[in-house]
């Protein structure tokens, strides 16, 4: 976690963000891939830090290239390759961003280790809906699966629709002591009328719909595998009332992995407004289940 100042350079086409170490918030969660011990049982070289976390560095890039509309209706669409430990170093980039036939702009996104290697790849849009985005192209070419164990009950095209979804305001409290990129509208309530969800936890309220949606066999260990956030009329609010609804739109397989994508809408409970989409892919390790092992 910095606090330092949010910075950028430009080079050849590219814009850098500063050099960050995102802290692994849920290190102590014993069992999940986030504890070393778990890791490292299953091959990693320590406790990850998750997705939505390194979602989170990308905000203050987001709104110098588009501005702040992009809080408002923009998109980012992030495929996770490389994971990371606590404290690690990463940055994030982009290319400069270029106009969407249906309106608004799209630009090339991505985070880089040390190493200099991605630790995700994608787009990030501002506009209209992006229908053309990096996670909906990859969804294109999912193969569908041949053999799940764990998720053996669940059916691409199951929904589950009105699930609540309200977010403590001491969620955001806590999340913002280490938070990578903290910004004003997490803590002032005049930024934007409300006090803002940070990117996780927001992403925490289109997540509800997970446990009605997956009826998994059996316990596993997971890890998030690509994120997708759509702003429909954002941002999502602390202490307010959401609807959520969740479709299974992909059921696949690795060597190492059961695969799910899921798409859930955000609604506001009292006008019926949709607030926000999330499109999440999740990799459930093979080598955590009885099923399997």
């Amino acid at each position: 976690m910095s606090h330092a100042p949010f910075t950028t350079t430009r080079q050849d086409g590219v814009i850098a963000g500063p050099v960050r170490r995102p802290d692994n918030f849920s290190k102590h969660a014993k069992g999940s891939i986030h504890d070393d011990a778990t890791a490292q049982k299953l091959g990693f070289k320590g406790g990850t830090v998750a997705g939505n976390i390194h979602l989170e560095q990308f905000p203050p890039l987001m709104a110098e290239l588009f501005g702040r509309d992009w809080y408002r209706t923009g998109n980012l669409s992030l495929y996770f390759l490389t994971p990371t430990t606590d404290g690690e170093p990463v940055q994030v980039f982009a290319r400069a961003p270029v106009a969407r036939d249906e309106g608004g702009m799209r630009a090339e996104v991505w985070m880089e280790d040390a190493e200099g290697r991605r630790v995700c790849e994608g787009t990030a849009a501002s506009g209209p809906p992006d229908m053309e985005s990096y996670l909906r192209q990859k969804l294109k070419a999912v193969r569908p699966a041949e053999d799940l164990r764990i998720l053996k009950r669940s059916r691409v095209g199951d929904t589950c629709v009105d699930v609540p979804a309200r977010l403590a305001l001491s969620r955001n409290e806590n999340r913002l002591k280490f938070i990578t990129e903290p910004l004003a509208e997490y803590e002032d309530p005049a930024v934007w009328g409300e006090r803002v969800a940070a990117p996780a936890i927001a992403i925490d309220a289109m997540r509800e719909v997970e446990t009605p949606l997956f009826k998994p066999d059996e316990a596993f260990v997971g890890m998030f595998g690509a994120i997708e956030v759509q702003w429909i009329d954002g941002p999502v609010f602390m202490e307010h009332d959401y609807l959520a609804d969740g479709q299974l739109l992909a059921l696949s397989e690795s060597p190492k992995t059961e695969v799910a994508w899921f798409e859930s809408s955000l609604r506001d409970a009292e006008d019926g407004r949709e607030v926000s989409r999330l499109i999440l892919m999740t990799r459930l390790l093979k080598g955590s289940s009885p099923l399997w092992t």
